[in-house]
């Protein structure tokens, strides 16, 4: 390994964070800053960290912290208050925000996800009835191996998902950043121009096929039926009340779906190379539940793959949206004005993606001696944020974390 590469590895994600933070613009004129930008993004990141959920509580950390925070900038003023923290957060631009996100976690963990998951999430009291404003919604792209935010792209209701895509597939492919992964999508996506797009950055798409695609999904169905499966995996589990059983059954015979169109507006997807079947049953306290779903990727993929592809693009839904609104408390705020609510969605993924691959936090010993050594329990992301609120040497500690 070479000097110069093992100094890159070692460069600890605050310093990357404090950089690419310089390079937003700030919106206010140079003679009335008295609080620099980059202190502001620092308190915000820092106060989320530590399990504070709104600009007040923030401010109030930021107060009873501030040595903390001077180990790393001068905060000269000392911090800024709540109301403030939100009249700014409302004014500094959150596509520039967003990109400056993107950017750093590629440069804080450079090793490209295999596995990407692409879906939206809608954060329910941040609507304003006074403006005619929705909700915020933010499609958001999550590395499901790694449990890494890697992007987000704002739209204004659920039903506009489809035009944040390409955006963020552009901004995530940005120097080969896709290469050689298999990225998911709901079947919102399951057309030629998603597909094209993911092909030409490099990566494999993975599209699921519902009843907004009836004619695919009939094809799909008979394809199925006239031709037996190619591979077959079996899996099945237990949790919260239920047994689900589930078969994973692939095919590579997919020539036709790259054909001609026999009719307009019929749905060809470039590069198809897999039909993937899911067949489940899932046995609850007092009844049974069936579903068949089904799957296109351009990645030829043998059965367990695709099994692993198929039940991790749903890992975004607990490892990232439950925990948005469960410990983060996002579907509680109340942020409206301005660019206030996408900025600090933005600031919950930096907290997020910190919190979470900091080092677990050290135990106190126990009073007694265990007959048995206990398995080490590891600490939930609601515990991490509150020691890192209680035990200032934490918080530092997943500040200073070196690169993977």
């Amino acid at each position: 390994m070479s000097l110069a590469f093992a100094v890159f590895r070692e460069k600890p994600r605050l310093k990357a964070l404090l950089d690419h933070f310089s390079t937003i613009e700030d919106p206010r004129e140079a003679w009335r800053v008295a609080h620099p930008l980059r202190e502001v993004l620092l308190l915000v990141v820092c106060g989320s960290m530590a399990d504070c959920d709104h600009y007040e509580s923030i401010a109030a950390w930021g107060e009873e912290n501030l040595p903390v925070l001077r180990r790393y900038l001068p905060y000269a003023h000392g911090v800024p208050t709540g109301r403030w923290l939100t009249l700014l957060m409302n004014r500094v631009n959150p596509a520039l925000f967003s990109a400056v996100f993107t950017a750093w976690v590629r440069e804080a963990w450079p090793e490209r996800p295999d596995l990407i998951a692409i879906d939206g999430k809608t954060s329910r009291r941040s609507h304003d009835r006074g403006e005619d404003r929705a909700p915020l919604h933010l499609v958001s792209a999550f590395a499901t191996t790694s449990r890494l935010v890697l992007g987000q792209e704002a739209v204004p209701d659920k039903r506009s998902e489809l035009s944040a895509i390409p955006v963020l597939l552009e901004r995530l492919g940005e120097g080969g950043g896709l290469e050689g992964a298999l990225v998911s999508i709901d079947a919102i996506a399951t057309n030629a121009t998603i597909a094209q797009a993911i092909r030409n950055k490099g990566a494999d798409y993975l599209l699921a096929v519902k009843a907004n695609q009836p004619t695919l999904r009939q094809e799909i169905e008979g394809a199925f039926a006239a031709a037996p499966a190619i591979d077959t995996s079996h899996d099945h589990d237990k949790g919260h009340g239920r047994i689900e059983r589930r078969v994973v059954d692939v095919i590579h015979e997919v020539d036709w779906l790259n054909g001609a169109r026999r009719f307009p507006g019929e749905t060809r997807l470039p590069h198809a190379a897999t039909l993937i079947r899911v067949t489940s049953r899932a046995e609850l306290s007092d009844r049974s539940r069936f579903e068949t779903r089904y799957f296109v990727s351009s990645a030829r993929l043998e059965a367990a793959r695709a099994a692993e592809a198929v039940r991790s693009h749903w890992s975004i839904e607990n490892a990232l949206h439950w925990t948005l609104d469960v410990v983060f408390a996002e579907d509680q705020s109340r942020l409206r004005k301005g660019h206030g609510a996408r900025n600090m969605a933005v600031v919950r993924h930096f907290a997020i993606n910190l919190i979470r691959h900091a080092p677990e936090p050290e135990r106190p010993a126990p009073m007694k001696p265990q007959r048995k050594a206990a398995k080490p329990r590891k600490t939930s992301l609601k515990l991490r944020r509150k020691i890192a609120s209680w035990r200032s040497s934490y918080l530092e500690t997943a500040l200073a974390e070196p690169q993977n």
